[in-house]
């Protein structure tokens, strides 16, 4: 296996096979007496690449995108706070007498999966309380999720956490804070000692868990966001996100040497195995109830429901009376009755908007020429 030279400078990355040497100190910049982490930094860049990417893709989900900014910001919150509280609960000898440091997030400390439980259990009480459709918004909300994850996850690349084993692939890597932290940790009492990693050699490149899932996550987002265009049923993209990143974090659990345990057992690689199963099975059961009732199975975004409130928003938002928006648009679902009608895509809906924008103008004109009489 591969040896590396011990590094001095904690703030120094390298990928010794590749050639490539950083060095990137995790503080961005001070202002005043408070530091300024690049974690915080990225894991706010994901944030929004994910919101930006979101919000204007409602419509395809046949979701309003103003009645949903509740329960995104409380699904950002609920995921902020769900995260920090799954990972103190699982480091509680950490953390417990000192409850300053357990609201500290600036240099790490954030669990993924307690941040995917917070984010859907707030975002989806909200969805209640708002009456909005639940399985449409989780299947949105996801594509969001895999964005945040893939951008997110440079982070830990920043701060030198989260790798791996000791490695001799390609992509092995190493750094200042990587190895004082295996030569720390694999001491008795250290964390990697505990966990049974005492193998680990600082002298070794570790695998760059967060590259894997980053990647993963990525790709993930390209597959399913094109899926998107061609889902049979509300939800699925939901599930097929929880297989997808199941198997991803199982598979990449099981190389972390600070993985989350309980007992003897890898708490999210035990997680990652149970909703990826699940997800599977379900996903199956759907496919033959689908395969045997098609007929049964419509798109919330193709519901009569949907394009009504979609349509009084959009007019609420022009400043036009919605009092005979719903007759209208049910006069034009009706005319194109034999049509195959369908606002899956954004161009579709927006034949439906510019449809009853022109009779708004008409009217207007015909208004207008009256008084002017």
């Amino acid at each position: 296996m591969t040896e590396v030279e011990r590094i001095t400078e904690l703030n120094e990355i390298r990928f010794p096979k590749l050639g490539w040497t950083f060095n990137i100190d995790p503080t961005a910049f001070k202002i005043g007496n408070v530091e300024i982490q690049w974690y915080g930094i990225i894991i706010t860049l994901g944030l929004l690449l994910a919101l930006i990417y979101c919000f204007p893709k409602m419509k395809r989900f046949g979701l309003d995108a103003d009645r949903t900014i509740d329960a995104v910001i409380g699904g950002v919150i609920g995921g902020i706070i769900g995260a920090r509280v799954y990972y103190v609960i699982f480091n509680w000898d950490e953390y417990k007498g000192n409850f300053k440091e357990m609201l500290n997030t600036r240099n790490g400390g954030l669990a993924i999966y307690g941040g995917i439980i917070g984010a859907v259990l707030v975002g989806l009480l909200i969805c209640k309380l708002r009456k909005i459709k639940i399985l449409p918004m989780l299947d949105i909300t996801v594509l969001g999720f895999l964005i945040g994850q893939g951008v997110g996850r440079w982070g830990n690349f920043i701060n030198q956490e989260a790798f791996g084993t000791n490695t001799d692939s390609f992509f092995g890597m190493t750094g200042g804070r990587i190895q004082q932290t295996i030569i720390n940790q694999t001491q008795i009492g250290g964390e990697m000692y505990s966990n049974g990693n005492v193998t680990m050699l600082w002298e070794n490149p570790v695998h760059p868990c967060f590259l894997y899932e980053s990647l993963w996550c990525l790709l993930g987002f390209v597959l399913l966001s094109t899926w998107s265009k061609r889902r049979k049923y509300d939800g699925q993209i939901f599930l097929m996100y929880l297989a997808w990143y199941g198997l991803e974090r199982f598979v990449v659990e099981g190389m972390r040497t600070d993985s989350l345990m309980f007992g003897e057992l890898r708490v999210s690689q035990v997680l990652s195995a149970v909703i990826f199963i699940a997800s599977v099975i379900i996903q199956i059961v759907m496919f033959s109830k689908i395969r045997r009732e098609p007929e049964s199975y419509v798109l919330y975004a193709n519901t009569r429901e949907s394009r009504l409130l979609l349509e009084e928003s959009r007019r609420r938002r022009m400043g036009v009376p919605i009092e005979d928006s719903r007759t209208e648009l049910d006069s034009f679902i009706e005319d194109d009755a034999d049509d195959d009608f369908d606002i899956d895509e954004d161009d579709d809906y927006d034949e439906v908007s510019e449809a009853v924008s022109a009779e708004d103008a008409e009217e207007k004109t015909v208004q207008n020429d009256k008084e002017n009489d």
